[in-house]
């Protein structure tokens, strides 16, 4: 919106700059655009907190159930609560996050307040201290991560490495009552794998904000299942937070035009 083609960039022979809001640019042919020498920035500072934070209330609210708990006490149905009603603790479980940039830390630092044990698997390593701030262990093998941790997060960007980067074995190889929790792009994630494993409770459950199409068929089978929760896509979506994303495209885009240093070029 607008969908950045060929026609498009060849119609516009003055343009200097595409400026994205939000940080992930799977949406744009990068070597296309840079072909017409034209310039892509985008947004990681404005993101980070936000999609962090959703990032943690996905893992809460499916960890303890809370949007099963709010149906049940809303419901006209609803004639006592259930006795046997339980969920899982985040507090000192293990926290696998796969992706440790901006965001990716930034959720460790969330987690750390919660005495969770963090591992995380990156493509380069985080320095020491930065590992030592926030508790944080190394898993070169994605592999390790998978099958210690409690609650996974999948917080990478979309490149053609990450596309459908868990599937049917990476579903195995974690525990059955670990969580997936995914704020990065739907297509990380093979969805009819994640179907499988949730009906056969290879896992416990999934939480989305995002999902590959956005939004989903209304026949999607994910959409009937009771152990997953699934939110429009909204890791960016605050007040806050679109302001900022904004002022940073502003400033990213000026500097272009102006011939200065560019904050977050592409």
């Amino acid at each position: 919106r607008p969908t950045i083609d060929q026609e498009l960039l060849e119609s516009l022979p003055n343009l200097k700059v595409i400026g994205n809001s939000g940080v992930g640019v799977d949406h744009l042919d990068l070597k296309m655009i840079s072909n017409f020498g034209v310039k892509v920035t985008n947004t990681p500072q404005a993101v980070a907190d936000p999609t962090a934070d959703i990032g943690m209330a996905l893992m809460l609210a499916s960890a303890r159930r809370l949007v099963e708990g709010c149906q049940t006490a809303v419901s006209p149905d609803t004639k006592y609560f259930p006795v046997d009603w339980l969920g899982v603790e985040v507090t000192r479980a293990t926290l696998g996050i796969i992706g440790m940039g901006s965001i990716g830390y930034r959720v460790a630092q969330r987690a750390r307040a919660f005495d969770m044990r963090i591992l995380y698997h990156n493509r380069n390593r985080r320095r020491k201290e930065e590992e030592e701030a926030v508790g944080a262990h190394y898993c070169e093998k994605m592999e390790d991560l998978l099958q210690q941790s409690d609650f996974v997060m999948l917080v990478v960007n979309l490149t053609p490495e990450t596309h459908k980067l868990i599937g049917k074995k990476e579903l195995g190889l974690m525990k059955p009552t670990a969580t997936l929790v995914n704020i990065s792009r739907g297509a990380v994630i093979d969805q009819d794998a994640l179907v499988e494993a949730l009906q056969n409770k290879v896992i416990r459950a999934a939480a989305l904000d995002v999902t590959y199409p956005e939004p989903l068929p209304r026949d999607h089978p994910l959409l009937k299942l009771s152990n997953i929760i699934i939110t429009p896509h909204i890791g960016t979506a605050t007040v806050q937070a679109t302001r900022m994303m904004a002022e940073e495209a502003i400033a990213n885009m000026l500097a272009v035009l102006n011939g200065q240093p560019i904050p977050s070029e592409v």
